[in-house]
C-alpha cells in the first residue's frame, strides 16, 4: 500500500524522479498480456512490474487465442483495463507451408481478442510488422502507407491489423516492429554468437536494411502508450539503420569475437518466404505524439550483451 500522505510527492532516486501520484494511479490498473513466453511478452510483463502495474500474463497453456470461447472466458474473468496482444505465429518460412494455421493465429486469434475488447470497452494493443509492406525502394515506410504484404506471415499480420481496426476502432494501438531481439528466446544475436564459437568466417546478407530493436525498449514505449489515449498506428524501432552484415560486425566487435564477416547478396540464402530489402520505418509519429524515441540500436545491443552476461574474450 502507498500512503495517502505521500500524494503530490516526487522522490529523487538513482534511476530518476519517482512520481508517487503516478505510482498510485498505476497500481490500480490491470493489463492483460498474451504471449508472455515470447521475447516481447516476457519483457512487457517485466516493464509492468517495474511500474507497479498488475500484469496478467498468459500463453497458450492458459488461453488458446484460436478458441473464441476460451478467449472470452479468460479475459472476462481477468477483467483487465487493457490488453497487450503479443502472441503470434512468427515462423516466417514455415508460414508458407502452413498458411491457414498461421492465419488462424495471427488473424482469427487477434480477431477473437479484439471482439472481447469491444465487449469490455477497453483498449487493445496489437504488434504487427514491417512485412505488411512490399519491402521495395529506399523510402522509410510511414504508418499510413498502403499495405502490400510480401509473404504469408505479412499477409496474416495485416489481417490481424484489420480485425483490430474493425472491432476496436476508437481504442487501439497497432505497433509495427522489426528485427526484434531479447533475452527470452531465439534471435539473430544469439545465432551469431553461437556460430562464432565454431566459425572464424561468416557470410551475412548486406542488401536488407532495417533497425535492430531490443524488446525491453519496445516494452517501455508500449507501456507508455497503453497508459495513454493516443491511439493509432505506430512504427517503433531503435534509432539508426544498418544491414544484417553491419549488425553482425557490431555484435562481434562488442563481444570481442575475432570473426571475419563477409557481405553477400540475399540470393546466397534462398528462403521459402520472401524477405524485405527495405525495412526502413518512419518513426516521427512517436515524437509528434509526445513519446520518447528509443535509443540507437548500437546502444541497445551493448546493453543486451551485458544483460546476457556475454563477456568479450
Amino acid at each position: 500500500m502507498i500512503s495517502k500522505d505521500l500524494k503530490n510527492t516526487v522522490i529523487k532516486t538513482d534511476f530518476g524522479e519517482l512520481d508517487i501520484d503516478k505510482l498510485i494511479e498505476n497500481s490500480a490498473k490491470r493489463i492483460f498480456v498474451t504471449g508472455v513466453k515470447g521475447q516481447l511478452g516476457h519483457d512487457i510483463m517485466l516493464e509492468l512490474q517495474k511500474r507497479n502495474i498488475e500484469g496478467i500474463g498468459v500463453d497458450i497453456e492458459e488461453m488458446d487465442i484460436t478458441d473464441p470461447e476460451a478467449v472470452k472466458k479468460v479475459i472476462f474473468e481477468a477483467s483487465p483495463d487493457a490488453v497487450i496482444h503479443c502472441a503470434a505465429w512468427t515462423a516466417v518460412d514455415a508460414a508458407e507451408d502452413n498458411e491457414e494455421k498461421c492465419r488462424l493465429v495471427n488473424a482469427y486469434g487477434t480477431e477473437n481478442i479484439a471482439k472481447v475488447c469491444r465487449e469490455l470497452m477497453i483498449p487493445m494493443m496489437y504488434f504487427s510488422t514491417d512485412y505488411v509492406f512490399n519491402g521495395e525502394g529506399e523510402r522509410p515506410w510511414e504508418p499510413e502507407d498502403e499495405a502490400e504484404p510480401l509473404n504469408v506471415y505479412g499477409q496474416t499480420k495485416y489481417e490481424g491489423e484489420e480485425a483490430v481496426r474493425k472491432y476496436v476502432p476508437d481504442r487501439h494501438f497497432i505497433v509495427r516492429i522489426q528485427w526484434v531481439y531479447g533475452k527470452n528466446g531465439k534471435n539473430f544475436v544469439k545465432t551469431m554468437l553461437k556460430r562464432s564459437e565454431t566459425h572464424d568466417r561468416l557470410t551475412v546478407v548486406d542488401d536488407q536494411i532495417g533497425s535492430p530493436t531490443y524488446t525491453p525498449d519496445i516494452a517501455r514505449i508500449a507501456v507508455d502508450m497503453i497508459l495513454s489515449d493516443k491511439y493509432g498506428t505506430y512504427h517503433v524501432a531503435n534509432e539508426g539503420l544498418c544491414s544484417w552484415y553491419d549488425f553482425a560486425k557490431e555484435i562481434f566487435r562488442l563481444s570481442g569475437r575475432d570473426v571475419e564477416v563477409v557481405p553477400v547478396d540475399s540470393s546466397e540464402y534462398p528462403a521459402k518466404a520472401k524477405r524485405p530489402h527495405n525495412s526502413r520505418m518512419d518513426l516521427s509519429k512517436l515524437t509528434e505524439e509526445g513519446f520518447t524515441m528509443l535509443p540507437p540500436w548500437q546502444d541497445a545491443l551493448s546493453r543486451y550483451l551485458e544483460e546476457i552476461n556475454y563477456e568479450a574474450l
